[in-house]
């Protein structure tokens, strides 16, 4: 559970987790996009740099955490991420997590 806990704590990693969920893949183009744009908010366009420390964190931090407590694999030639069923034994409390979210917008997309 402390682990758990731990993985979940950072935003970044929570708000991939839930892109990942309706589906259980994605693609990492498509992600990085995704959470540079709920980063940046109402603040206008995302650019090359908000994208950039996306992809940086991503692929040097939230990935491989995810996939050495086998939440997630990830393929870097090919961008996929596919979670695997590690995914499912934290899917309660990143429920928990996402009832907590400040935007709206998180809180109202269901995990299916």
């Amino acid at each position: 559970m402390e682990a758990a806990c731990s993985l979940l704590a950072e935003s970044e990693r929570r708000y991939l987790l839930y892109q990942l969920a309706e589906t259980r893949r994605g693609n990492l183009e498509d992600v990085v996009s995704e959470i540079a744009a709920w980063e940046r908010g109402e603040g206008g366009p995302i650019d090359s740099e908000d994208r950039q420390r996306v992809y940086v964190s991503l692929i040097h931090n939230h990935l491989p955490r995810l996939a050495d407590y086998g939440i997630l694999d990830y393929d870097l030639r090919s961008g996929d991420i596919v979670l695997t069923e590690g995914f499912d034994d934290i899917r309660p409390l990143l429920e928990q997590f996402k009832q907590t979210e400040s935007e709206p917008e998180i809180r109202e997309k269901p995990l299916l």
